[in-house]
């Protein structure tokens, strides 16, 4: 709808419970701002006047300005009152002056009250109501001083107008909020509004909304991360605390809200022509190719449109410009931001859109909520963008959908619910996985002491040892990223099948890294009936696959059958493991055997069960393995009672620490036992079975060490440590055949050695 002004130009509409009015000021030549321009501010006082309801306010040129419901309400209230008072000034305060009576003594003073109302009250309402003040103190004094007895009668029914006006604007609440800082007012000067006003600001071609300004809190950390290629310019995180509240926020402010006003002006057109073109399915089979082409020509299109403007901008500038167009055309805007954050685990997005911040779980400060708004359609487009990465349906018959999203950068597990399920719109939860796998010496450094050297010893000998294990843990405690850790430690001519409704197995990077490993995907337990295979049937598959170590991404429903199945028939051959939620290992018997419904004997295929979850201290939780069981197979009715359960390592929460158990000091395993017996060196000598698992814990804090010293987190990365367990295996043979048994100081001492040499080829 056009306004008076053509540069005015604006439209209504309503998002959810919001009626939104929204002006365009791109052919505008003052700033689109209501705190700093008074032209802007009367303009947006003029339509109020003429639409009604407005709970939000935003403001277009080249950037978007958004004015919220609070500082909305202050803006109806004044355009309300304005139009009130220029209604009586009309209907009443004109008869004072139309009368000849009176005509002739206030004409000079009226047209200042007049212009007060009319001009100054919608442009500056403090200078009005600081005009309105002097003007009321200075015709009471010249009534005081008045002999004439018809000028006085004038002048007092003038004064009472100008009285009432005044009361009128001391009472919007603009001007209350303001009066606290009059002290530092200078009449004419607009900063003052800056106090009250503090718009959400993002660029066009953006639809997230982000707060820019910090919020009155105490600064916890500030970090910067970025990928290369982005000309150095990094994204920055600022974390705050508050003494009143236990929210934190994590403010982001990325690379995009520091480019120039030609650099916003190249990207909105940029994205104006992508957004002729839509993606389909096909394009979206490869999302990583996809997102190639899109990016090359997001780069062509930026320097045409360059050149066509007579702009000079370096490669590098261009590079990080074309990589803000991708995210804003195909990709997931700030979202691929916050996941790229390696600090950051989680990130949730929750219905009502656009009203709601998203929200985080941190590394180091957990759950937190971000100065981040996705609006309506920014929510929907991700939706669209996951149904055609997955090619699965979320609609309301299907109001479930599960899947992975994979970007330069990160990987993540896509959790999305819509309506009817979610009935207030749409629902998302990334967890974000790294780029490459967990490794067990990541998990001993000092920062993270997830497990110790001791616990890694063990869990190296028992997959060495082809145990079948099952991980458990309550959501968000670290199951799957264990799992995945598992998989470094099998030797690489092993081969390895994997099974996951939603990929979140490292399988890709491992593969990259010399694996022999097959992926397979099933039927999400909680998607329709579709064409996707059934997890049972993929399970039962892969034992007709030949010689294999299976690993199952998660337990949850009938399958586990299967798996049992796999874990009977893998027992003697390789490892076999999954994860499962429970809390404990009589948990997952309950879960198992009572919820699924897996016979007793069944159950008796685990041989390990290793409990996850977070451990809690003041504000703060930290992921820690709680214990490490051994499942015997001597009982027949409830294994709790009949002492199947043996703990091998328990957390000690005043240590902070897996300690070992007297069990296991004392060779009490049968499971540990059992595998020994196959082996020559090992059997029925637990001095040598315990030596070997110190030796594997004292190879795993060799690399630990070398990273510590060198100060080189590289080294515990899985590249690094693929290849030292490699050197260990290599280095155990070639000792055992040279002196005819394992001698644990002499494999050590040459592994050590390799370690030094190799951290110092990296370094």
């Amino acid at each position: 709808m056009p306004s008076d002004n053509p540069c005015f130009e604006y439209e209504t509409y309503h998002e959810g419970e919001n009626k939104i009015l929204r002006i365009s000021a791109e052919k505008c030549s003052f700033p689109p701002s209501i705190e700093y321009s008074e032209l802007c501010l009367s303009k947006v006082i003029d339509i109020l006047q003429q639409v009604s309801g407005v709970t939000t306010i935003i403001i277009t040129q080249l950037r978007e300005y958004e004015y919220d419901f609070s500082q909305t309400t202050l803006l109806t209230e004044l355009a309300s009152l304005h139009r009130k008072l220029n209604q009586d000034e009309r209907k009443q305060y004109s008869q004072l002056i139309t009368d000849p009576a009176h005509e002739r003594y206030i004409r000079g003073s009226y047209a200042k009250f007049q212009r007060i109302i009319a001009t100054r009250l919608k442009e500056d309402p403090l200078a009005a109501y600081v005009e309105l003040k002097r003007l009321e103190r200075d015709q009471s004094i010249q009534l005081d001083r008045l002999l004439d007895q018809r000028h006085a009668v004038s002048q007092q029914a003038y004064l009472g107008m100008i009285k009432d006006a005044l009361q009128k604007v001391e009472q919007l609440k603009i001007i209350a909020l303001l009066q606290p800082h009059l002290k530092e007012y200078s009449f004419g000067q607009r900063q003052i509004y800056g106090t009250i006003f503090h718009p959400n600001t993002r660029p066009d071609f953006m639809y997230t909304k982000l707060i820019s300004e910090f919020p009155s809190g105490n600064l916890l950390e500030s970090y910067s991360f970025g990928r290369e290629g982005e000309n150095g310019e990094k994204n920055e995180v600022n974390i705050f605390g508050f003494d009143d509240d236990i929210k934190m926020i994590y403010h982001l402010t990325p690379p995009e809200f520091r480019f120039s006003e030609e650099e916003y002006g190249l990207l909105d057109d940029a994205k104006r022509i992508l957004s002729e073109h839509k993606p389909t399915r096909e394009e979206f089979v490869d999302p990583q190719r996809m997102r190639e082409v899109f990016l090359n020509i997001g780069k062509d299109l930026l320097n045409d449109l360059m050149q066509h403007r007579g702009l000079e901008i370096d490669d590098e500038k261009v590079e990080g410009l074309a990589q803000a167009l991708l995210r804003y055309t195909v990709g997931f805007g700030l979202i691929e931001i916050l996941l790229s954050d390696p600090k950051v685990q989680d990130v949730n997005i929750n219905s009502p859109n656009g009203e709601l911040p998203i929200f985080i779980v941190h590394e180091d400060y957990g759950d937190c909520y971000t100065n981040i708004y996705p609006t309506r359609l920014e929510v929907e487009s991700w939706a669209t963008k996951l149904r055609l990465i997955s090619g699965r349906p979320l609609d309301e018959a299907n109001p479930i959908l599960d899947t992975e999203l994979k970007v330069a950068g990160f990987t993540s597990r896509v959790a999305a619910i819509s309506a009817p399920l979610n009935p207030t719109g749409l629902a998302f939860s990334f967890r974000r996985h790294r780029d490459f796998p967990w490794t067990f010496p990541l998990y001993m450094q000092p920062k993270v002491k997830y497990m110790n050297a001791l616990a890694a010893g063990l869990l190296r000998f028992l997959i060495a040892n082809n145990a079948t294990i099952l991980v458990a843990g309550t959501r968000s405690s670290g199951k799957t990223s264990l799992l995945g850790s598992f998989l470094v430690e099998i030797m690489r001519r092993t081969r390895i099948l994997t099974i996951e409704d939603t990929f979140e197995l490292p399988q890709e990077s491992l593969r990259m890294l010399g694996y022999n490993i097959e992926s397979l995907k099933v039927a999400s337990a909680l998607s329709a009936p579709g064409s996707e295979v059934d997890p049972s049937i993929g399970i039962r598959s892969t034992l007709r696959l030949g010689d294999s170590a299976i690993f199952v991404g998660e337990v949850r429903s009938k399958e586990a059958i299967a798996l049992f199945e796999a874990m009977r028939v893998g027992a003697a051959a390789n490892v076999v493991a999954g994860t499962i939620h429970a809390d404990s290992p009589y948990g997952v018997y309950d879960r198992v055997v009572n919820d699924i419904g897996v016979p007793k004997t069944s159950f008796k295929a685990i041989d390990i069960i290793v409990t996850t979850n977070p451990v809690i201290s003041g504000l703060k939780r930290f992921k820690r393995v709680l214990r490490i069981t051994e499942v015997r197979k001597e009982w027949d009715d409830d294994p709790l009672k009949e002492g199947a359960f043996v703990d091998l390592m328990v957390y000690n929460p005043i240590t902070d620490q897996l300690e070992v158990t007297d069990e296991l000091r004392n060779g009490n395993s049968d499971i540990l036992k059992r595998m020994a017996s196959r082996i020559k060196e090992f059997a029925g000598d637990w001095d040598a079975i315990w030596n070997n698992i110190q030796l594997r814990a004292d190879c795993a804090q060799a690399i630990v060490d070398a990273a510590v010293e060198r100060k080189d987190s590289s080294l515990l990365e899985a590249g690094f440590v693929i290849k030292a367990n490699d050197q260990y295996n290599l280095i155990a043979d070639k000792v055992k055949d040279k002196e005819g048994k394992i001698n644990s100081s002499k494999i050590l001492f040459e592994y050590k050695e390799w370690v030094k040499k190799e951290g110092r080829k990296k370094a």
